[in-house]
């Protein structure tokens, strides 16, 4: 009997249905490692096909950037693969520092896209740039990931100056989307000043409450504003910024907050049993590249707060 067809009312099969129906090779290890007993090893021998030679990852790992070159995006989507299989350290991680160090501003940040992108397809956003700025985007989950799993290289000590500057200034009222937001909590939820981060973590949610960055009411989502360079309807929850409830970002929302925003979450599963991917589809094989990634990552959001079955 079709495995789907055991359990088909299920949220987790139709899932399951939609991630071996339409997901990369990756995507299928991740789901099995989490939810059907699967190796670590078959993830990380999967995600080894997107490595390069100089220790970063590209091969439109990250799917809105295609071709051969590492990017610091799709590394950075390559360190939160190793971390969920408790791979992120080691010689690897040696590798990808070695890359960041590389490409890093002369600030220790790290730039969203590489002008090695130029001549190979890619989302018209952000745009190639010859000089790159810095990006909070692209340098606090990396820099936040790499102190939680205890790597310690040359390079971090000045990409995390950056972070605390740059989250100090969001904390500030700074100009920021959303996703920055995200960027930033990453970076404080592994950064190693924990009183540091837990005090800037609170000025922050004020913050993000004030601005009305996140909807806190999903039945009144429409009077939220949508970030500039979002999809239409493309805004973002607390299940976003919290994806665990040990997140410091947490602490901003009250139980009743994020009951509807992961009631909104597990609700926004699709008839195919995917998650929308809450992005522009800008070729044909990023809207089901993207729609796999969130798949995985609603389950993983969803089972941390103890709702995934």
């Amino acid at each position: 009997m079709d495995r789907s067809q055991t359990a088909a009312a299920t949220p987790l099969a139709r899932a399951e249905r939609f991630i071996w129906l339409t997901a990369r090779v990756l995507e299928q290890h991740r789901f099995a490692y989490h939810f059907l007993g699967g190796r670590a090893e078959a993830v990380e021998t999967a995600l080894a096909a997107y490595e390069r030679d100089d220790g970063g990852y590209g091969y439109g790992l990250e799917p809105d950037r295609r071709g051969p070159v590492s990017q610091p995006l799709a590394t950075a989507l390559a360190l939160r693969v190793l971390d969920e299989i408790d791979r992120c350290g080691g010689p690897r991680a040696e590798r990808i520092c070695r890359f960041l160090t590389a490409v890093a501003r002369p600030d220790g940040a790290l730039p969203a896209l590489l002008p090695a992108q130029r001549g190979y397809p890619a989302a018209p956003w952000p745009p190639v740039r010859d000089h790159p700025p810095s990006e909070l985007l692209s340098t606090g989950p990396v820099v936040g990931l790499l102190h939680r799993n205890g790597v310690w290289h040359a390079w971090l000590f000045r990409a995390t100056d950056f972070c605390w500057a740059a989250v100090e200034a969001l904390a500030e009222g700074a100009r920021a989307h959303p996703d920055e937001v995200v960027a930033a909590v990453s970076f404080l939820d592994g950064a190693p000043d924990r009183p540091r981060a837990e005090a800037l973590a609170e000025r922050l949610g004020r913050w993000v409450r004030e601005q009305r960055l996140l909807v806190l009411d999903p039945d009144r989502a429409a009077a939220y504003p949508v970030a500039e360079g979002y999809a239409p309807g493309a805004r973002h929850f607390p299940h976003d910024v919290a994806r665990e409830p040990g997140s410091l970002a947490r602490r901003w929302f009250t139980d009743a907050e994020m009951k509807r925003s992961l009631d909104h979450l597990a609700a926004a599963q699709e008839a195919d049993g995917g998650w929308p991917a809450r992005r522009h589809a800008w070729a044909p094989c990023s809207g089901p590249g993207w729609r796999a990634l969130a798949t995985v990552e609603a389950l993983l959001t969803l089972r941390a707060h103890g709702r995934a079955g």
